[in-house]
């Protein structure tokens, strides 16, 4: 059964860098039709919609372990370096990561699905 766990980017920029994500993770194949983004209201004179939040189908397959390894090349593009991702579970419990300070995301990862069954 697959857990869906919840990723928003905090800080500047946060919805551009969050479309940036959300097409980072959804050309993983391992991830393709497990990505799903929230988008937010614009406001006035916004071209389009922005991308608020993601939710991401894990639980099956070895998805997790994909989820963690793309996040992590994500992170380390230049660009991403000051970027940092809350990933929520569906019981609330949740958990901010960035590249410089988590070594292990997929233990991380499994942590904050197993705290918030």
């Amino acid at each position: 059964m697959d857990t869906e766990i919840t990723l928003s980017v905090v800080g500047a920029n946060s919805a551009r860098q969050m479309a940036e994500l959300v097409g980072w993770l959804r050309r993983e194949p391992e991830l393709r039709g497990r990505v799903a983004a929230i988008d937010a209201v614009p406001n006035p004179g916004d071209m389009g919609s922005l991308v608020e939040l993601a939710t991401v189908a894990v639980g099956s397959g070895g998805v997790l372990s994909v989820l963690a390894t793309s996040l992590k090349a994500w992170f380390a593009q230049p660009r991403h370096s000051d970027i940092h991702i809350e990933i929520r579970s569906p019981g609330g419990k949740s958990v901010t990561i960035d590249a410089q300070r988590v070594p292990d995301v997929a233990g991380l990862l499994q942590t904050v699905i197993d705290a918030g069954q």
